[in-house]
């Protein structure tokens, strides 16, 4: 039996009606059809693109059902999710025809919508490097050509391949050129090093490319860069036999691991103007590491472990005397044996080295952080975090109880399975507010303030052509 969707008790417009700002989301999908698509990526890459795609597309899922539960077992084939688009026909509709999206906008009480690509997102794990910039350019035309006739209400997001710099600021300048105004890409690149060690390069440290170049074309261009980054299929999330595993905070771990490389790696120090966006992952694991990088700083940073962690700072005389009171039948007579290997991190290296052979004691010199501050300025200003309707974990980035609120926005993922009724994402959205987890404020400034702050703190006309154009000028004066 066949159920329709319940529309929720008030609707999307309804709610829109009683704001007094627009609503931005920073966040969704259309559903690319294949068929058009081969037509765009044969003018860009020619028949054996359209084969390799073809191969691409029908081996990611059909290596899962085409193997047995012995051979998903012994070969670790990660469990992708069940049909992963909409099963609601008029949502399906809605998230493959650019038209009827656009018609039902206001049915879903939002005003401007960025909008990203399903299909594309494979495209950024390509190997061969032809094929995936000839990808990423089809893909960008079709988005293009498929939403000009809707630019005051649907402003779609360029892929930028990034597996090295150079190919990265190629796809950049080739998408704004083709009128883009917002770009993303994954933040992760998975290599083998050169000796055949698989590892994830986070692009912004102890990368084997420098990734400045590409940082720096997007600061002096006013792109910011969003990062629709998952994990699916890393070591830790390949269960064969469980989709959910494998999907569950996938968004989190990718962007939690491309923020530390910015910190630490020194970007955000380095490229003041930039802004970033990290997306589908929720605001609670930046939370998190904002707390926790503040702390090892604290903790870690040069100052602190030349007073508090190094080797030498050891008083032998008074240790010895220590031994000889409390030693003891198991390590009294013993204190000469411990001096020359006292530490299990490298038995039998003394003190004098332990001292001396670590030469390199700041690991926070690459972020140039002076403390704190700095943090919470790069955490709580220059960063941006994407949460869905239905993360009640959006409270916690306006407490500000974790050192700093945190600029949490709104991103409805319509297009994708995990949205059954597009009708209801802003309601279930303003239950943060009906239940006292958000003031209007806060509300405003999630679904509407903080993508216009990602957006134009490098193009203050971002939004030039929309139906909130004014509404943002009004709010960039203010």
């Amino acid at each position: 039996m066949t159920h329709a969707a319940v529309p929720p008790v008030r609707s999307a417009a309804e709610i829109r009606a009683s704001l007094g700002h627009p609503v931005v989301d920073a966040d969704g999908h259309w559903q690319e059809s294949v068929p058009v698509f081969l037509d765009y990526l044969r003018d860009e890459g020619g028949p054996g693109a359209v084969e390799a795609l073809q191969a691409l597309t029908g081996g990611f899922y059909a290596r899962w059902y085409d193997a047995t539960p012995a051979e998903r077992l012994e070969r670790r084939i990660p469990r992708a999710p069940w049909w992963p688009e909409p099963a609601n026909t008029l949502d399906r509709a809605t998230s493959l025809l650019p038209n009827l999206l656009a018609e039902r906008l206001d049915e879903f009480g939002i005003d401007v919508l960025l909008l990203y690509p399903s299909l594309g997102l494979f495209g950024l794990h390509i190997d061969d490097d032809d094929f995936r910039q000839s990808f990423g350019r089809a893909a960008n035309r079709m988005a293009m050509d498929a939403f000009a006739p809707h630019a005051d209400r649907i402003l779609p997001v360029a892929i930028v391949p990034h597996r090295t710099p150079d190919q990265a600021i190629e796809a950049l300048e080739d998408a704004i050129g083709l009128g883009f105004r917002a770009i993303f890409t994954t933040g992760a690149v998975r290599r083998t090093s050169t000796t055949g060690s698989p590892f994830v390069d986070f692009l912004a440290l102890d990368s084997p490319y420098d990734y400045d170049p590409f940082w720096r074309r997007c600061q002096e261009l006013g792109v910011a860069v969003t990062a629709h980054a998952g994990s699916l299929g890393w070591s830790d999330r390949s269960a064969p036999t469980n989709s959910v595993f494998n999907h569950i905070g996938h968004f989190a771990n990718a962007s939690h691991g491309f923020c530390k490389a910015l910190v630490l790696g020194g970007v955000a120090g380095r490229f003041p103007r930039l802004r970033f966006g990290f997306l589908e992952g929720g605001v609670s694991w930046a939370c998190q590491l904002h707390a926790d990088v503040v702390g090892h700083w604290e903790k870690r940073n040069r100052d602190a472990v030349l007073a508090n962690v190094r080797p030498s700072n050891l008083d032998l005389a008074q240790l010895g005397r220590l031994f000889d009171q409390h030693g003891g039948t198991l390590l009294g007579g013993r204190f000469d044996e411990f001096v020359r290997s006292p530490s299990w991190t490298r038995p039998y290296a003394d003190i004098a080295e332990l001292t001396e052979s670590e030469v390199d004691l700041d690991e926070f010199a690459s972020a140039a952080i002076d403390g704190p501050a700095d943090l919470v300025e790069w955490f709580g200003q220059r960063f941006f975090y994407g949460c869905e309707s239905d993360d009640k974990l959006v409270a916690w980035a306006f407490d500000g109880r974790s050192g700093t609120p945190l600029r949490a926005m709104w991103g409805s993922d319509i297009g994708h399975f995990d949205v059954v009724d597009m009708r209801q994402v802003l309601p279930e959205a303003f239950e943060l507010v009906e239940e006292g987890l958000l003031t209007a404020k806060d509300f405003e400034d999630f679904v509407y303030r903080n993508a216009v702050r990602l957006h134009t703190a490098g193009n203050p006309d971002f939004f030039a052509g929309t139906r909130i154009e004014d509404q943002v000028a009004s709010l960039l004066r203010a």
